[in-house]
Protein backbone atom coordinates (compact mmCIF):
# COMPACT_ATOMS: atom_id res chain seq x y z
CA UNK A 1 0.00 0.00 0.00
CA UNK A 2 1.14 3.49 -0.85
CA UNK A 3 0.51 5.73 2.11
CA UNK A 4 0.22 9.30 0.49
CA UNK A 5 0.03 8.89 -3.23
CA UNK A 6 0.04 12.44 -3.33
CA UNK A 7 2.80 12.63 -2.15
CA UNK A 8 5.96 10.41 -4.28
CA UNK A 9 8.93 11.20 -6.27
CA UNK A 10 9.24 10.62 -9.41
CA UNK A 11 12.98 11.07 -10.86
CA UNK A 12 14.16 10.27 -14.21
CA UNK A 13 18.01 9.55 -15.06
CA UNK A 14 19.42 8.55 -18.36
CA UNK A 15 23.28 7.17 -17.76
CA UNK A 16 22.68 7.94 -14.35
CA UNK A 17 22.26 11.57 -14.72
CA UNK A 18 19.36 13.49 -13.12
CA UNK A 19 17.00 14.80 -15.95
CA UNK A 20 13.99 15.09 -14.25
CA UNK A 21 13.09 15.20 -10.56
CA UNK A 22 9.36 15.71 -9.71
CA UNK A 23 7.02 14.62 -7.07
CA UNK A 24 3.03 13.36 -7.37
CA UNK A 25 1.62 16.63 -5.91
CA UNK A 26 2.63 18.40 -9.07
CA UNK A 27 0.27 16.29 -11.09
CA UNK A 28 -2.14 18.30 -12.43
CA UNK A 29 -5.11 15.57 -11.85
CA UNK A 30 -4.85 13.05 -8.75
CA UNK A 31 -4.09 9.64 -8.66
CA UNK A 32 -7.60 8.85 -7.57
CA UNK A 33 -9.38 11.29 -10.29
CA UNK A 34 -6.95 9.32 -13.16
CA UNK A 35 -7.93 5.86 -11.98
CA UNK A 36 -11.76 6.46 -11.97
CA UNK A 37 -11.33 8.35 -15.66
CA UNK A 38 -9.55 5.34 -17.25
CA UNK A 39 -11.55 2.56 -15.40
CA UNK A 40 -14.41 3.81 -17.34
CA UNK A 41 -13.00 3.20 -20.20
CA UNK A 42 -11.22 -0.14 -19.84
CA UNK A 43 -10.97 -2.73 -17.27
CA UNK A 44 -7.03 -1.67 -15.06
CA UNK A 45 -5.20 -4.56 -13.51
CA UNK A 46 -2.37 -5.50 -11.67
CA UNK A 47 0.91 -4.51 -13.18
CA UNK A 48 -0.76 -1.57 -15.46
CA UNK A 49 1.28 1.82 -16.19
CA UNK A 50 -0.78 4.75 -16.07
CA UNK A 51 1.31 7.41 -17.86
CA UNK A 52 0.76 10.48 -16.36
CA UNK A 53 2.67 13.38 -18.97
CA UNK A 54 6.28 14.41 -17.77
CA UNK A 55 7.56 17.25 -15.59
CA UNK A 56 9.99 19.73 -15.90
CA UNK A 57 13.63 18.46 -17.37
CA UNK A 58 12.40 17.32 -21.65
CA UNK A 59 15.49 17.07 -23.21
CA UNK A 60 14.49 18.89 -26.42
CA UNK A 61 13.88 21.97 -24.29
CA UNK A 62 17.06 21.89 -22.52
CA UNK A 63 20.15 23.96 -24.29
CA UNK A 64 21.54 23.04 -26.41
CA UNK A 65 19.01 20.16 -26.22
CA UNK A 66 19.70 16.68 -25.64
CA UNK A 67 18.19 13.58 -27.56
CA UNK A 68 18.45 9.92 -26.10
CA UNK A 69 20.74 7.99 -28.11
CA UNK A 70 21.85 4.37 -28.97
CA UNK A 71 23.40 2.85 -25.71
CA UNK A 72 21.72 5.39 -23.33
CA UNK A 73 20.18 3.43 -20.55
CA UNK A 74 17.31 5.42 -18.75
CA UNK A 75 15.96 4.64 -15.55
CA UNK A 76 12.14 5.77 -14.10
CA UNK A 77 11.48 5.64 -10.60
CA UNK A 78 8.60 6.41 -8.50
CA UNK A 79 8.84 6.55 -4.29
CA UNK A 80 7.95 3.53 -2.52
CA UNK A 81 7.02 1.36 -5.94
CA UNK A 82 9.88 1.11 -7.92
CA UNK A 83 12.35 1.56 -11.02
CA UNK A 84 12.08 0.40 -14.25
CA UNK A 85 15.68 0.83 -16.48
CA UNK A 86 16.02 0.35 -19.73
CA UNK A 87 18.77 0.81 -22.65
CA UNK A 88 17.92 2.78 -25.46
CA UNK A 89 18.98 0.87 -29.00
CA UNK A 90 19.20 2.20 -32.42
CA UNK A 91 16.50 0.79 -34.86
CA UNK A 92 17.94 0.13 -38.11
Amino acid sequence: EIADPHNLKLKTTVNGKVMQDSNTSQLLFKVPYLIHYLSQAFTLLPGDVIITGTPPGVGMGMKPPVYLKDGDVMTVEVEGIGQLTNPCVEIK
